[in-house]
């Protein structure tokens, strides 16, 4: 996933920068939560002073990251909140609900006939972990949708759901959930995917049922291939995220915890440090704040 490359990558430039020693480890795929615990426990045996992480489960890691702060580590989590958020000392990330609220508004705003859509949601994974459910649920509000619970996927009543299929956030499950949604209703017209490489899976599999301009894709991410699929017209609209930020400023938090015990607190009233979102998109809507894909892509990572 080119999110985690470029999140790596602001890591490592940051680390290099501040003389900082890094190690890196990643799972086979999104919701590996066996190969994050072993990451956390190599953390802790060898004495780190902090950890950076993006849960791939929230809740399951809690007992893992709680033995790293009593061996005195500084944890934050990075992209993805755990639950509950405060079982890391800070969080920065995308304001995720906004970043599908965005997708959601721009939807609703340019698609023909908005309260007679057929919604395909395509998530992440069963688990429902914050990232998932806060996209999926932001996209939905801005759509004009009412959500129900909203840390629930798919406990939403309104008939212009199709259905939410899950993907792993990579291209070959994006084309498998689309696939699947696809049997249900052929006559979806709007897609929801939580990621870009989902939203290009999503698109091969409209494509190859000859339906490819049928569906308006929105999507999650802003890296230069989603970008460049803005451009293309595969996705309509994306939420365009600041991984390398993410990383450098973990790094900057952890060297001043080693250096005087500092722990980050955010200062604007929310519960993390938000690293902000851009829509970029090429059509436009008046009321929305947007960027072009020519203005994404001297921005973009991957």
């Amino acid at each position: 996933n080119p999110f985690f490359v470029k999140m790596k990558e602001g890591a490592s430039a940051a680390a290099d920068e501040l003389g900082v020693e890094l190690n890196t480890f990643a799972g086979k795929l999104d919701g590996d939560v066996e190969t994050q615990v072993a990451a956390v426990e190599s953390c802790i045996a060898a004495g780190a002073s902090g950890i950076l992480i993006t849960p791939s489960d929230g809740r399951a890691l809690v007992p893992v990251i709680e033995q790293a702060k009593e061996a005195g580590i500084l944890v934050i989590a990075l992209d993805t909140p755990f639950e509950p958020a405060d079982t890391a000392h800070a969080t920065f990330a995308t304001d995720n609900f906004r970043a599908g609220e965005l997708i959601g508004e721009w939807a609703a705003a340019t698609v023909e006939d908005p309260e007679n859509a057929k919604i395909a949601m395509l998530d992440l994974s069963a688990a429902e972990v914050s990232v998932d459910y806060l996209r999926d649920q932001g996209f939905l509000t801005g759509f004009g949708i009412d959500v129900k619970d909203p840390t629930d996927i798919g406990d939403e009543d309104d008939e212009r759901i199709v259905g939410h299929d899950v993907t792993q956030g990579n291209e070959q499950g994006g084309r498998q959930a689309m696939e699947n949604l696809l049997q249900v209703d052929p006559g979806i017209n709007v897609v929801y995917t939580i990621n870009e490489p989902a939203a290009a899976g999503a698109h091969e599999a409209l494509s190859s049922f000859g339906l490819a301009d049928q569906a308006t894709i929105v999507s999650v991410d802003g890296g230069c291939p989603g970008v460049e699929n803005v451009k293309a017209g595969v996705i309509g609209a994306t939420s365009m995220q600041f991984p390398l930020k993410m990383a450098s400023l973990g790094i900057d938090a952890i060297v001043q915890y080693a250096e005087d015990g500092t722990v980050p607190q955010p200062t604007d009233g929310l519960d993390f440090f938000n690293t902000g979102v851009t829509l970029v998109t090429d059509q436009p809507v008046d009321g929305i704040d947007s960027i072009t894909s020519d203005e994404a892509l001297e921005q973009c990572w991957g």
